[in-house]
């Protein structure tokens, strides 16, 4: 049987949470207690009657969490520190049953950033998921999309998942490889 580690946690309002890893939504209701057992990236992984589920970040409130900030470029911010804080944003996306960011994970294939006429842009992100029939695909995508729409001048990110090539464990970076031990 699992036994979570975490923090405890009491559900101070009713909250939208996503089950793990089959992706149906739902609402946990005010008073459920559960075990905070992930919070990385801006979003929380709570263990709750034997389930795990995936709380966003902007409902963070409801377990005694903060909610995540926007990020901000600095004055006369480049096209390269845009595309900085790009990344820096797919560095907070997380699998929830996995303690390493996407881009670790070697699960972001492509992201190209197109500058319109009106100083504005459009982001075009290809990834993958460790498993394909994960039925966290679209949340995870959502995620991305959502935090790289979070960086000023970012009109809209497209998010596709593509499954060719096919992901596996060498295109983990070095360091995912080793704090999983799939070295």
């Amino acid at each position: 049987m699992y036994h979570p580690r975490g923090e405890p946690v009491v559900f101070s309002r009713d909250c939208e949470a996503v089950v793990i890893p089959a992706g149906d939504t739902g609402t946990i209701p005010a008073g459920a207690e559960g075990t905070l057992t992930q919070a990385l990236g801006g979003s929380y992984t709570v263990y709750l009657q034997g389930n795990l589920f995936r709380i966003a970040g902007k409902d963070g409130d409801a377990i005694g969490q903060e909610a995540a900030q926007a990020p901000e470029l600095p004055d006369g911010a480049t096209d390269g520190d845009v595309e900085q804080l790009i990344w820096d944003q797919l560095h907070t996306c997380f699998d929830p049953e996995i303690p390493i960011d996407i881009v670790e994970l070697g699960l972001v294939y492509s992201c190209v950033v197109r500058k319109e006429d009106d100083g504005q842009r459009e982001v075009d992100i290809e990834m993958t998921l460790t498993a394909p029939g994960c039925g966290m695909g679209e949340i995870l995508a959502s995620d991305v999309r959502s935090k790289v729409e979070m960086v000023p001048t970012i009109r809209k990110a497209n998010v596709e998942l593509v499954f060719d090539p096919p992901w596996t464990s060498d295109m983990m970076s070095e360091a995912a490889r080793l704090q999983t031990g799939m070295y």
